[in-house]
């Protein structure tokens, strides 16, 4: 079992090293190759039309000059890896219903999974007010993880999942919900200042559709999509 880990908040991010984290209480072999600088909300962008740069840092472990989907080609095409399973994330931020399109970490997912291999973005919501229980989300991740893989899903699938931000001393793992990505949008707003409009929208405010991703998280309850490319 080898499974490569990537993100789109760069190499040296705390939910990588959750993830890193969670594969080892698993006991599986894993490789890093995420991007070197944070790609946060770049989409499924890929690097064409100028040389990508790698770079070592340690023993399977490399930062690429470039995008979560670009990390994951790399891995595949240029570094001879044959993961398989592929881990994207944990995200740093919910990627919710109309994140999906948006999300670094999401690409990095789905662009395994247009090659064929299985994959899992994770994400975990923030509240701004509560501390991030990193060492808790390794514990929490390396369970969904476990559970995920151990289910049969159709080629061409991949599944997003998402924590809720739980105050500190919640240790057991939330319930987990299948659910699907809210179709609602996000209430976007912008503010005129002097050098132009600035973003202006509160994340926490967003609509929660009836049995969508968004009501299962911001519930306190894990999101669960099983998304298709």
């Amino acid at each position: 079992m080898h499974v490569l880990l990537t993100n789109d908040d760069g190499i040296s991010a705390p939910g990588l090293q959750a993830l890193e984290n969670a594969v080892k209480h698993l006991g599986w072999d894993y490789s890093i190759v995420a991007p070197a600088t944070e790609q946060s909300q770049c989409g499924h962008r890929v690097t064409t039309h100028q040389p990508l740069q790698v770079e070592t840092r340690g023993e399977n472990r490399h930062a690429v000059h470039g995008t979560p989907a670009d990390c994951v080609r790399l891995a595949l095409f240029a570094l001879d890896l044959k993961p398989d399973l592929v881990l994207s994330g944990v995200n740093a931020g919910g990627n919710l219903g109309q994140d999906i399109v948006i999300s670094g970490t999401v690409a990095a997912a789905r662009e395994a999974a247009y090659h064929g291999i299985r994959s899992m973005a994770l994400s975990h919501y923030l509240i701004r007010e509560l501390k991030v229980d990193w060492e808790r989300t390794a514990a929490w991740m390396a369970e969904i993880v476990r559970e995920l893989h151990a289910q049969e899903h159709t080629h061409s699938t991949f599944w997003n999942i998402n924590l809720p931000h739980l105050p500190a001393g919640a240790a057991e793992l939330p319930a987990r919900v299948q659910c699907h990505p809210a179709r609602s949008p996000l209430n976007v707003s912008y503010h005129k200042a002097e050098a132009g409009y600035t973003y202006n929208a509160s994340y926490a405010s967003r609509p929660r559709d009836p049995g969508s991703d968004v009501e299962a998280c911001f519930g306190g309850r894990v999101a669960v999509t099983l998304l298709r490319v």
